[in-house]
């Protein structure tokens, strides 16, 4: 509505007159406001406080009831769980005990085999060195195997899961994942108290994991032993099978090393399994021992030929003499061969000649001990000289039709204190112990 001089509102004045004194206000509308909702609000405050201390008691009094009820349901848990961890702790107790004498014997098992793999390392090493006399066939002790019990992710997380009650995350317990376990947070509400279960196949698993390691170690201590006796009677028969070449060869041998001794007996005592373990090792290095005694031997004598891959023309005996045309000695055997084929050494030995030697035209004559002596004749070139030593199949020369000879081929003797014999024995003989030595 307009406002004109003659409606306008006036704002209201209060005026105090005091003696001669006057003092007048004005009171807008917004002081009477701001008045108003000041008494409205101390109005609102008086009956909240007074609300407040007629039901105080009872506020406290039921959050006192529910804190109380909360602690009586911790405390239950608590104790059940303090129980629970002490018949655990007993048990883990009676656990420990046993799992160390298990794992004591268990570590006296395995350094009594780490012992012996020591001890007949150096034996098959021995052995290896000689390997080319024993078969394909032969077992070697294997290398000691490395034995761990160890817990597969998954069955990690299975345990970790009946435990915790938790599931794993990728397959793995938070344990694995990060060095600490985060704090559970307590519930708002209390929680009824649930029993706690124990996984009763920890034991079992225990149990079954030492018995299969105990298993483990008595398959390689039975392995060792097996190893053993098997190289043992491998490498006898080798050195009976190059005794018994040289034997028929007419080589002297010994020929009672291995033969059941007679005229003896006693009492049958039973030894322990260290006892046989040092027996075994003891057989093999005897084995071993006379073996080497024979290859060495054998590789003294002249038994390998002199001419290999090249055919023998004429034999040992009497024979129709090539020039004269009757019946004459043959003191060696000939292989047929073209001139300039290489001939080598039969045996280890020394050159005492090597030379021109009449009806043997160019001849070189070895010395190989114990009075037995070979000769190559008829070559058309010497390759060594008096003094040398040789090792078997040293080259000495080629072969030639010098001398008494109607053709190339190589004349070749063996002789026995000066005595000639028959090659063709000590060639046999080479031939069934070659692959042996």
């Amino acid at each position: 509505m307009p406002t004109y001089p003659g409606n306008r509102r006036e704002p209201h004045t209060v005026i105090i007159a005091r003696g001669d004194r006057i003092r007048h206000f004005t009171v807008r509308p917004w002081i009477v406001g701001f008045i108003g909702s000041a008494l409205a609000a101390l109005a609102i405050g008086y009956l909240l406080a007074t609300s407040y201390l007629v039901l105080r008691d009872d506020l406290i009094g039921a959050t006192a009831a529910r804190q109380a009820r909360m602690q009586q349901a911790y405390e239950d848990r608590i104790s059940i769980l303090r129980t629970q961890v002490d018949r655990i702790t007993s048990r883990q107790l009676l656990d420990q005990q046993l799992v160390q004498g298990k794992v004591a014997e268990l570590l006296a098992r395995q350094s009594q085999i780490t012992q012996r793999h020591g001890q007949i390392s150096p034996i098959i090493e021995r052995a290896m060195g000689t390997a080319e006399v024993l078969p394909d066939t032969a077992p070697v002790p294997e290398a000691r195997p490395v034995l761990r019990a160890t817990l597969t992710p998954g069955k990690a997380a299975s345990v970790f899961a009946k435990l915790t009650g938790e599931e794993a995350i990728d397959g793995e317990p938070p344990s694995v994942q990060n060095a600490f376990w985060p704090r559970p947070k307590l519930p708002a509400e209390p929680v009824d108290a649930a029993p706690v279960t124990v996984d009763d196949t920890a034991p079992d698993e225990k149990a079954d994991l030492f018995d299969s390691l105990g298993a483990s170690l008595a398959a390689i201590e039975t392995e060792q032993l097996r190893s053993i006796e098997t190289l043992t009677s491998e490498t006898f028969e080798t050195a009976d099978t190059i005794r018994e070449a040289l034997i028929q060869a007419g080589l002297p041998v010994n020929e009672d090393f291995g033969i059941d001794e007679q005229g003896v007996g006693g009492p049958l005592v039973a030894i322990d399994e260290d006892a046989l373990f040092e027996e075994r090792v003891r057989e093999l290095e005897e084995a071993l021992a006379h073996l080497e005694t024979l290859k060495a031997s054998a590789r003294d004598y002249p038994i390998f030929n002199p001419a290999p891959g090249q055919a023998v023309s004429s034999s040992f005996g009497v024979r129709r003499d090539p020039f004269l045309r009757r019946p004459a000695m043959h003191a060696g055997i000939d292989f047929r061969a073209t001139s300039g084929t290489p001939v080598q050494s039969t045996g280890a030995g020394k050159v005492i000649r090597a030379g021109w030697a009449g009806g043997y035209g160019r001849l070189v004559e070895v010395d190989h001990g114990n009075g037995w002596s070979t000769r190559y004749a008829h070559l058309s070139r010497i390759d060594v000289k008096v003094g040398d030593k040789l090792s078997t199949g040293d080259a000495i020369g080629a072969v030639g039709s010098t001398g008494r000879s109607t053709g190339p081929h190589l004349h070749y003797e063996i002789r026995r204190h000066g005595k000639a014999t028959d090659p063709l024995r000590f060639l046999k003989a080479g031939n069934q112990i070659a692959d042996l030595l």
